[in-house]
This record gives C-alpha cells, sequence and structure tokens, in this order.
C-alpha cells in the first residue's frame, strides 16, 4: 500500500475574476506503513491537499494513486475510497449527533451494510483502540463527555470502517494539554496497532518531529521540501523564508551552536540535547 501524487494541481472558480490557485504541481510518495507529517502555515494548501487524498475534491490536474488505484479517474466510486481513506476534519466532535456513543460509532459501519454483530465488534475494537472502555461509555451520550473524550469518540467512528489510510487534520486543535497528549497518544498508539498509513497535519512542531516518519512542508499551495524530521529541521532558513519555526528544542539547541556549543545538528528531542548539553559542560569543567 502506497500513495502517489504527482503533479497536483488544484485551482478554485477557475476562469472568474476570483480564481485562485490552491495547489500547483505537487509530488510526492507516502509508504506503507508511514506516519507522515504535513506542515504549513494557515492557508499553505495543507486542507485542500487533505480533501484530494480522500476524494472529496477532485484535481485541476494530476494524478493521486492509492495502492495501484487512481482515484482521480473517471467513474472511480467515492464509497470505495472512502472506505479506504478516513479523513478526520478539525474539531470532528461537532459532527456527533447519536444519542448514544456506541450508536455514533457504529454510524459508518452500518452504512456499509454490516450485520449487527460485525458492527458491534468494529465498534468496540475502535472504541478501545482511541483509549476508552466500552462498558463504561457505549452507551452514554456523546454530549456528557469531555472534549478530549469527544475527539476520541469521534475518531472512533472513523477508524470502524477500517480506512487503510488514516487522515487527522490538527486532531489535538483546541485541546488542553493533558487532553491533547492524551490524543496524540492515542494516535501513535492506533499507527502502532493498525501499521497502515496515518497522515497528521499539525502547527506544533514539537508534535511532527516526534512522531513522523516523513514530513511534508507546503507553502502558498507548492510543495517546499519533504523528507525525514533531521532532513526537514535541518532545513532552518528555508523553513523561516516560509514563516515555520523549528521545535522549540531545536531552536534552542540551534541557538547554543550559534554561541559556540559543540552540539550535533538538528536535535529533535529533549533527551538527546540535555545528554549533549551534560557532555559540552563536562568536558569543559574537565579542560578548566
Amino acid at each position: 500500500m502506497s500513495i502517489q501524487v504527482r503533479n497536483l494541481t488544484h485551482i478554485y472558480e477557475p476562469g472568474m475574476p476570483t480564481e485562485s490557485v490552491a495547489l500547483e504541481d505537487v509530488s510526492f510518495e507516502i509508504n506503507d506503513g508511514e506516519l507522515v507529517g504535513v506542515i504549513g502555515h494557515t492557508g499553505s494548501g495543507k486542507s485542500t491537499l487533505l480533501q484530494h487524498l480522500n476524494g472529496l475534491l477532485k484535481p485541476t490536474s494530476g494524478q493521486i494513486v492509492v495502492g495501484g488505484k487512481d482515484i482521480t479517474a473517471p467513474g472511480v466510486s467515492m464509497v470505495e475510497i472512502r472506505r479506504r481513506i478516513g479523513l478526520v476534519f478539525q474539531y470532528p466532535e461537532y459532527q456527533l449527533f447519536e444519542e448514544t456513543v456506541a450508536k455514533d460509532v457504529a454510524f459508518g459501519p452500518k452504512n456499509l451494510g454490516l450485520s449487527e454483530a460485525e458492527i458491534e465488534e468494529r465498534v468496540k475494537e475502535s472504541l478501545e483502540l482511541v483509549g476508552l472502555d466500552y462498558e463504561t461509555i457505549a452507551e452514554r451520550s456523546p454530549f456528557e463527555l469531555s472534549g478530549g473524550q469527544k475527539r476520541r469518540v469521534a475518531i472512533a467512528g472513523v477508524i470502524a470502517m477500517r480506512p487503510e489510510v488514516l487522515i487527522l487534520d490538527e486532531p489535538t486543535a483546541g485541546l488542553d494539554p493533558k487532553a491533547h497528549k492524551d490524543v496524540l497518544a492515542m494516535v501513535e498508539e492506533v499507527h502502532r496497532r493498525t501499521g497502515n498509513i496515518t497522515i497528521l497535519v499539525s502547527h506544533n512542531m514539537a508534535d511532527i518531529a516526534r512522531l513522523s516518519d516523513k514530513i511534508i512542508v507546503i507553502d502558498s499551495g507548492r510543495l517546499v521540501t519533504v523528507g525525514t524530521p533531521k532532513e526537514v529541521f535541518g532545513q532552518r532558513q528555508r523553513l523561516e523564508e516560509v514563516g515555520l519555526a523549528l521545535p522549540p528544542v531545536t531552536q534552542f539547541t540551534e541557538t547554543l551552536r550559534d554561541r559556540g556549543f559543540s552540539l550535533s545538528e538538528t536535535i529533535l528531542s529533549a533527551e538527546q540535547a540535555a545528554e549533549e548539553i551534560f557532555q559540552y559542560l563536562k568536558g569543559t569543567s574537565e579542560n578548566d
């Protein structure tokens, strides 16, 4: 399973005075099992890109090939695409509507025409995957839950469709620090358990650096760069030119390097930073 995006261009309202190019000649590849971070400032084209991957938008030109199937080709079943590729929008809890958690999570599988036994199995499995106890929460109203729990229920509803690709658009937006941490841990666990492609959009550079196997950077509808976290965040000047910052720990250690500290380039974790600073200070004191 892989995703190839080839020369993707999308123009809103072509030929009109309000015409705008949202994506221009974007190409990249995502490999089986990767967790991919997508970053770019507001209005860069990230959401437009995600909606193409899920088939919600058709490109002006270009192709998207998922698992060997061109999902941009004429006559392709959108239902089949959305069974294979799950998209969780920002604030998905606003789309909760059923009277119980179990019914809400079951909505998608029910529309697939599955048996009641299969639906119940998927509801239990997906709630467990997002860290919620079925017996405790299944019959509760989703509107009685905390913000973080509502977010998990909404994500469980997408997971219950068993997509081969899970796309999460700012899954921690608006959450308090604890819920933010819990939802990210849930994303990691779901990715680990399913082994599927996960695409994560976030403005939090520390989260993207820690979680991603690969990072895609978008600016003004164009692909800026793609690579591993170390490769992408090693391009400080290029990122600054498109209004993006380094992760806080990387900013800190780069400042120390600028002031003469002998540290590795592009440090992405607090643990590595602490160890290297300790070793540097230890070496300095021993030489005095």
